[in-house]
């Protein structure tokens, strides 16, 4: 056999053990080894996140920043050792929170099915029930997927979109974890909801271009405001802003029709109106109705929740999130 059909056999059977891999996620997969998984999941949910409604936005960046980072397998609920720096404890991470409330999932399905139920389902799981009981869209969540073991620092910073990004580098990152432009549109719509710390965009407002100038696409009126009631220093790192302000509890379109009136909080998100493609995606988002963006985000939800996933003999079935089995 010559070396290209030697390429092209290699090729197929990469591509055939990842059809594999993907293939094995399947929905009910605990139906028979832990009936009650998902309901435990979801009841919980139903529980307390109507007392901390707040809390919906954090679990769903949680699990975008897991699935950017060794796939969706659980690694950024690792915590670091005396030997490794983990995900946790890297710049993009630092704000995350909600750990505990997957962890108290997590010890309720050992008590119930001990070693059966990942944690990564478990974050999958529960960043989709937290956006429902909010109010907002659902999703499918297959499930099957095993938790990962390795959990760096270094690998995190390096994948997850920073909040200073241009449209390059986030279509670049996007595709690198095989989403296109309208999941990179779409899955910046979780951006409805949640707020943002002032140092993750002060320099848009004091120091854009080292000139301690301002962002000439931050329209002036809203940077005024952030200036003299949020962020009124250069160097705040604690002041928290709304990324949807007066509807940052709802999901629903605004955060789109703040992007069109320059008002979008990040750099990353500005970026989505400096592409012909992507701001196509969102004129058509906000011509339509609110439904059409619900089933549209299910679907990158989708895509997103199926990044790189372990599944079969792979990885762990964790006993705490926190921790790799000993």
């Amino acid at each position: 056999m010559g070396k290209m059909g030697f390429a092209k056999v290699v090729l197929f059977c990469v591509l055939g053990l990842l059809g594999v891999a993907q293939g094995q996620l399947k929905m009910g997969f605990y139906d028979q080894i832990c009936p009650r998984a998902e309901k435990i999941v979801l009841d919980y949910v139903k529980k307390h996140i109507p007392n901390a409604p707040t809390l919906a936005a954090p679990l769903l960046r949680m699990h975008f920043h897991d699935c950017f980072v060794e796939g969706c397998d659980g690694s950024v609920l690792l915590n670091s050792t005396a030997n490794n720096t983990a995900e946790k404890a890297s710049p993009p991470n630092l704000s995350l929170r909600g750990f505990g409330f997957i962890d108290s999932i997590k010890a309720l399905l050992e008590k119930e099915c001990p070693g059966v139920v990942s944690c990564a389902d478990v974050l999958s799981l529960v960043a989709r029930d937290a956006v429902v009981v909010i109010g907002g869209p659902s999703w499918k969540v297959p499930t099957g997927r095993r938790d990962g073991t390795i959990s760096n620092a270094t690998e995190a910073l390096n994948n997850i979109p920073a909040p200073t990004s241009n449209f390059t580098t986030l279509q670049s990152s996007f595709a690198r974890k095989g989403l296109d432009v309208k999941d990179l549109v779409l899955l910046s719509g979780a951006h409805t909801i949640g707020i943002g710390h002032c140092s993750s965009f002060s320099q848009r407002l004091y120091n854009f271009s080292g000139r301690g100038d301002q962002d000439p696409s931050l329209d002036s009126e809203y940077a005024d405001n952030l200036r003299k009631n949020k962020c009124k220093t250069p160097n705040d790192n604690t002041t928290f802003v709304e990324m949807d302000p007066g509807s940052f509890r709802t999901f629903d379109l605004s955060y789109y029709s703040l992007l069109v009136k320059r008002r979008g909080l990040f750099q990353s998100d500005s970026a989505l109106t400096k592409n012909s493609n992507s701001l196509t995606v969102v004129s058509q988002l906000l011509n339509g109705p609110l439904s059409k963006f619900f089933e549209e985000f299910a679907v990158s939800m989708q895509n997103m929740g199926r990044i790189e996933v372990k599944t079969g003999s792979a990885g762990e079935i964790r006993k705490n999130c926190a921790v790799v089995n000993s």
